[in-house]
């Protein structure tokens, strides 16, 4: 009883001096510094002196923290105009809010004690009602009931715990001004944590204001700030720091160290988005209804930028994505179909600033849903609008390369200038045009190439046609590296653009094989007769060629054609020092494999001229390559004769063919030979003679032929008859500017037939053959790495590894798959027809 009736002496003489003390904290009056530090000294030592001292302080701070908050309550709710309701709420609750962040720092002592339990509202001590009846005895009684004894006490006590009540001071006044200046900006979200945040004081003091005054007006309060919100939408006046002041206050009501943010989430966040989303599901309709999709799409552009800027300023930052999605249903998604239906017609018209609005709408829908719509469009419209254009000017770009890839170009720009300004160059629609315009690059309707349509060796039959696009960029990459007018009249800078250009096609070319054929025939004609424009730019191209992919093996080749055309140079200068006659010949030795094919030498009857020099060469040169063999590639070959007639003499530059047949008459200029006798003198084959003979007849761009045929009608070549006679023109002349010149220089060589017909039909023939082998050798690879593999992994693979040479068609790759297993390269799983295992 003595213990217990001192621990109640030791309470009733100490707190009521210091509950003056925490009365004139709520209410914000003035305490001095000596007050100060002697709360943090009283609380200490009650806590330490008196046994239930802790839950007898906690019980009466409660009860005067419970009856400040109902004052602050009824003031509240004494206000019937909203924004007078919500102009007092904000500044009793900032007021409040303050204090919270203070009062706690003198109690800090409450935490250690066991009594005193942070997760309970009540702090009803478990030693029974005698020491809360004693507690609220004392908050009640008296302040200037004894204050002698507790002054004795805290003097007697002063030298023990100065040093800690000074320090506990300096930190509480600390915190004291950083919250004061905390509460001033209304911020919600604070850098550190305060030291006062996990205070079983501060959480009675939210708890309590959460249940006497928020949870009865808390809906009043979510009404009049989305009020005034709407007020703001509709163009009215409004003060929204009212709106703010509410939004702080739910932010900062949560004592839930966990989830700051659980109150402000569930009412105010949510009665804001609802509001939102009400409010513009009304206007978005009313607005495409009056206006118009075009003018609707503006509109939902502004609000939802509109909405960005009052996020920032009313919602906490983690509402901003859950809003933008409310915004993007409502104002979007809701409209998506009437929106997209307008999609075709903008970008028919090259409507890019409305387009790009458009994009910039869709790209805020979730999945890409909008977006993916707009690519379709764009992809239909670049291959409608691509093939047609071709289709109405078939008849210029199928005879003029040039004026093929200039389209092709014209066409690739346009588009691409759409998707930079409509979507910004964004991937997706880049992917879209690349995919259309890869159709347009590849379509067969404009003009075909006929591929052979069987092949004997494989059994394969081949019947698909394919596009003319690759043939045609190689003729156009001839035009630019050849001595042309095209050529002549570009400077070099505008040739590597445009070289560049074709590069740029090409990525988009299925048979790239194609290019690589053609390209190569025509470097070679090049390399031959000389006609390059620029030497360096022969062999960039080639550099530039192996940068976008072509395959190495004919990159390798192209650059193998170069070193043997140096090579050659040499052996001119030393085979020339061998033999007097040394201005008569300009020999090339040539790399079978990167040059030519063996099917393509053609027996002919040189002039005795020519056939003296052929031992000279072949002994030169196994003396200085032993072991290696000479074949003579004759129509690979030209020279320069001097043809003499009546009229004057010229000099002619010709082919070897030309130059066997015109040698003909080289003893008897005025005779006439017919097709027969100039088959034997030449022993060209028929095919090949037609062809050189026709070139001598009707030479294009000349009027005066050197040779003239009886009868003289003949259409073609075909119509020659072994009894058509052929005959040396007397009267033969080069015409310039409509006079005759009895002297002059011409070229009969036009474009070197470095092929014949059937090597013709063997260049189809073997782009096929190479497809097939080079699907072969792919699958074989694979095989080999991965062992086992089913039918569809194995021709995705298939496909990536032949991409830049060409596309094989799944009838193709089904074939060489059967032939690969026929020959035991490879078998089916015996569970399973689809899984492929290989053979070693």
């Amino acid at each position: 009883q003595a213990i217990g009736k001192r621990d109640r002496d030791i309470f009733e003489e100490v707190w009521p001096d210091k509950r003056r003390i925490v009365l004139k904290l709520l209410r914000q009056d003035t305490v001095s510094q000596r007050e100060w530090q002697d709360l943090f000294f009283g609380v200490h030592f009650v806590c330490l002196w008196d046994e239930k001292g802790a839950a007898k302080i906690y019980d009466c701070l409660q009860q005067d923290i419970v009856e400040f908050i109902v004052q602050a309550q009824s003031q509240v709710q004494a206000q019937r105009g909203e924004q007078a309701l919500l102009a007092t709420y904000i500044v009793e609750w900032r007021k409040f809010f303050t204090q919270s962040n203070y009062l706690p720092l003198p109690f800090r002592q409450l935490e250690q004690s066991p009594q005193v339990k942070p997760s309970s509202s009540s702090s009803a001590s478990a030693s029974g009602a005698s020491t809360s009846a004693a507690a609220a005895a004392s908050c009640s009684g008296s302040s200037s009931s004894k204050t002698g004894p507790s002054t004795s006490a805290a003097a007697a006590a002063s030298a023990s715990t100065s040093a800690a009540a000074a320090a506990t001071s300096a930190s509480a006044s600390t915190s004291l001004a950083a919250a004061a200046s905390g509460s001033g900006n209304g911020s919600s979200s604070t850098s550190k944590k305060s030291p006062t945040e996990d205070s079983p004081v501060r959480k009675l003091m939210l708890d309590s204001w959460n249940k006497h005054i928020f949870h009865d007006i808390k809906h009043r309060l979510q009404e009049s700030a989305m009020k005034i919100v709407h007020a703001e939408r509709n163009g009215d006046a409004y003060d929204a720091q009212l709106v703010v002041g509410v939004r702080e206050s739910y932010v900062n009501l949560s004592s839930n160290a966990e989830d700051k943010l659980e109150i402000y989430r569930d009412n105010f966040e949510m009665a804001y988005l609802k509001t939102t989303a009400e409010f513009y599901r009304l206007k978005s309709t009313e607005q495409q209804q009056e206006n118009g999709v075009l003018a609707y799409m503006k509109y939902a552009d502004a609000k939802l930028r509109e909405e960005e800027v009052r996020a920032k300023r009313y919602l906490e930052p983690s509402s901003f994505s859950i809003l933008t999605y409310t915004l993007v249903k409502v104002l979007i998604v809701d409209h998506l179909n009437s929106i997209i239906a307008e999609c075709p017609a903008l970008i028919r018209d090259y409507e890019t600033e409305r387009l790009n609005l458009m994009f910039r709408l869709m790209d805020r829908v979730l999945h890409g849903v909008g977006v993916e719509a707009m690519m379709g469009d764009l992809q239909r419209h670049i291959m409608s609008a691509g093939l047609a254009d071709m289709l109405s000017a078939s008849e210029v770009i199928t005879q003029d390369s040039e004026k093929y890839v200039e389209r092709l170009l014209e066409l690739f720009n346009k588009f691409s200038d759409l998707v930079r300004n409509a979507f910004n160059d964004d991937p997706r629609f880049l992917t879209a045009r690349d995919i259309a315009f890869k159709t347009v690059v590849n379509d067969t309707s404009v003009f075909k190439m006929e591929l052979p349509t069987s092949i004997a060796n494989r059994g394969v039959k081949y019947t698909a046609p394919e596009s003319k696009c690759p043939e045609l960029l190689a003729n156009y990459c001839d035009m630019l590296l050849r001595r042309t007018p095209l050529s002549k009249r570009l400077t070099s800078e505008q040739i590597d653009a445009r070289l560049r250009d074709v590069l740029l096609v090409l990525k988009y070319v299925n048979n790239k094989d194609v290019f690589m054929r053609y390209h190569k025939v025509h470097l070679t004609r090049r390399l031959i007769l000389g006609t390059s424009a620029d030497s360096e730019k022969e062999e960039d191209i080639v550099e530039w060629l192996r940068e976008v992919g072509m395959p190495a093996d004919y990159v390798n080749r192209l650059a193998r054609m170069f070193q043997d055309i140096k090579v050659s140079e040499d052996l001119n200068t030393q085979f020339r020092t061998l033999i007097s006659r040394h201005d008569a010949i300009h020999i090339k030795i040539l790399n079978a494999g990167a040059w030519a094919r063996c099917s393509e030498r053609v027996s002919v009857s040189l002039p005795i001229e020519l056939e003296d020099y052929i031992p000279d060469v072949e002994d030169f040169y196994k003396k200085k390559h032993s072991g290696r063999k000479l074949q003579w590639y004759h129509h690979m070959s030209n020279g320069t004769i001097t043809f003499v007639n009546n009229f004057g003499r010229f000099d002619l530059d010709v082919t070897t063919f030309q130059m066997a047949v015109l040698f003909a008459w080289n003893q008897r200029q005025h005779d006439k030979i017919s097709y027969e006798n100039l088959r034997l003198a030449t022993e060209l084959p028929d095919p090949e003679l037609r062809r050189t003979l026709w070139s001598l007849v009707a030479f294009p761009k000349i009027k005066k032929q050197i040779l003239l045929m009886e009868p003289a009608a003949l259409a073609s070549p075909k119509d020659f008859a072994e009894n058509t006679m052929f005959y040396i023109n007397q009267e033969f002349a080069i015409v310039k500017n409509g006079k005759s010149q009895r002297r002059g220089k011409l070229n009969l060589i036009g474009r070197l037939q470095l092929s014949t017909e059937r090597s013709q039909q063997e260049d189809n023939q073997s782009i096929v053959q190479l497809r097939i082998l080079r699907t072969q050798e792919a699958i074989i690879k694979i095989m080999k790495v991965r062992k086992r593999m089913n039918n569809a992994a194995l021709q995705g693979e298939l496909i990536d590894i032949l991409k830049n040479m060409f596309l094989p068609s799944k009838k193709m790759i089904k074939e060489q798959l059967e032939w690969l297993i026929e020959h035991k390269y490879m078998r089916r799983d015996d569970d399973d027809i689809n899984m492929f295992i290989y053979v070693a």
